[in-house]
């Protein structure tokens, strides 16, 4: 009785192992690790995609900026300025745009730039969603036959429409293999699943109001199937 319990006790290790095992290969990859909510972006300034990837920005303390280092707005305080000026890994100082930068983490959240403002990663997979609020500018209708001037009684008057601002809110899918960006359109859905074509047939086989209404479920289940790996931090 004694023996049968102790074979049964090593044969439960022995699965246990090979299943943690299991685990350990499905959730890491050459250095990376699968993307969970939990992992954490380096802080920093991100100046590509790549540098995204590699989870690795550059640092806080490279930067050459008055903004506190430890002031909770200090990514605000460095991409209000035209230029971002660092050291490099081999302490040369350098500069770029701020505009041509791809974003920043802090906290270890991912906020990209688009339209001259920062927008937070708030879904992160290896199809990435996020909302982004545009200013967007009208200079006022063109009319090729206008004339800007009208005479009356001994006077002219400007008559130019007025220009307006306004702002207004897009959803945007990002492609975690290429950066590129798409708005959250079924055309959109229906290109990024393509890599998977189970997916695709499934999600192409939906009507139109389906499609409409199942585009975030079928990023999910490509992202399910399709799990991002990332740097080991």
């Amino acid at each position: 009785m004694y023996f049968k319990s102790f074979v049964y006790t090593i044969i439960f290790i022995v699965v246990f192992f090979l299943d943690a095992k299991v685990y350990s290969q499905e959730d890491t990859r050459d250095g990376l690790v699968k993307y969970t909510p939990e992992y954490r972006f380096k802080d920093g300034i991100y100046p590509n995609f790549q540098s995204v990837k590699e989870d690795s920005p550059i640092s806080k303390t490279r930067l050459v900026t008055d903004a506190d280092l430890f002031s909770r707005d200090f990514f605000d305080q460095v991409t209000e300025k035209k230029n971002i000026v660092y050291y490099d890994d081999f302490g040369v100082k350098k500069e770029i745009k701020t505009s041509s930068i791809w974003g920043y983490a802090r906290n270890g959240v991912l906020y990209i730039n688009l339209g001259s403002r920062f927008h937070r990663i708030s879904f992160v997979g290896s199809i990435g969603h996020f909302v982004a609020t545009l200013s967007t500018y009208n200079p006022g209708y063109y009319d090729p036959y206008y004339s800007p001037y009208y005479y009356n009684n001994r006077y002219y008057y400007n008559t130019t429409p007025s220009s307006y601002s306004s702002t207004e809110v897009r959803q945007y899918l990002i492609d975690f293999e290429t950066g590129k960006l798409h708005e959250f359109e079924v055309y959109s859905v229906e290109i990024l699943l393509m890599k998977d074509p189970e997916l695709y047939d499934e999600y192409m086989a939906l009507r139109r109001k389906k499609k409409k209404q199942y585009k975030f479920v079928y990023i999910r289940k490509y992202n399910e199937k399709h799990p991002l790996y990332l740097p080991e931090n």
